[in-house]
């Protein structure tokens, strides 16, 4: 089977990846009954163009009927580069998969952990809202759904320092209840919600529990 290595294969990947979960989400492509090996030259004939027999998409040695999605994939299309071709070398030529498709979903699978991580600290620490203006220079504020999360605390703004970030920036911390890593019927909170977090630091000259922090110029 073909293969990119090192950069064109990961970027190869990302945006195949891209364009197949874009297929899944709109339910463009669906598997076929059974299944069956192909190789490169005969994947090759289903892109999508006049006389091909259909518009078939390879993503981590599977394959993908996307011809609802034609004009996604077809030729002359923005995703066009993919159909019809092998990105990677997934399964060999027994069907059976190969290392490189195991670490392959290792790192998908650490991809999926890091982004839900991510989508957790951010309901935890929801960014503030935000306006510049030269005239009134900078100004955060915290709402119910500042940041897109809603919730049922508004908060107080605050300086978040992540590891590896070279600034800080402004999120919204919840200041009563106990704090997000204790249990809600945990006695010994001091009822400072998330305030005491270590990575949080006030923003000088506003007030500690203002919901809103001014920055004239």
């Amino acid at each position: 089977m073909l293969r990119l290595g090192g950069r064109g294969l990961l970027l190869g990947l990302a945006a195949a990846a891209a364009a197949v979960v874009a297929a899944r989400l709109m339910g463009w492509w669906r598997p076929r009954a059974g299944f069956r090996l192909l190789i490169p030259e005969e994947l090759a004939r289903y892109r999508g163009g006049p006389g091909d027999p259909g518009l078939y998409l390879a993503l981590l040695g599977r394959v993908y009927d996307v011809s609802s999605g034609r004009r996604h994939y077809e030729p002359g299309a923005h995703y066009s580069g993919f159909a019809g071709k092998v990105i990677g070398r997934f399964y060999g030529e027994d069907g059976l998969p190969t290392p490189e498709l195991t670490q392959v979903e290792a790192k998908i699978s650490k991809g999926l952990e890091a982004k839900t991580r991510a989508l957790e600290e951010k309901h935890k620490f929801p960014p503030c809202n935000s306006e510049w203006s030269s005239a009134r220079g900078s100004r955060f504020w915290c709402s119910p759904n500042s940041g897109g999360v809603s919730r049922d605390w508004t908060g107080v703004p605050r300086k978040l320092y992540k590891p590896g970030a070279k600034e800080p920036h402004c999120v919204c911390v919840r200041t009563t209840g106990p704090p997000s890593d204790q249990a809600l019927d945990n006695p010994a909170h001091r009822n400072r919600g998330d305030l005491d977090h270590p990575n949080l630091e006030e923003y000088t000259g506003c007030p500690p529990v203002s919901m809103a922090c001014s920055f004239p110029l």
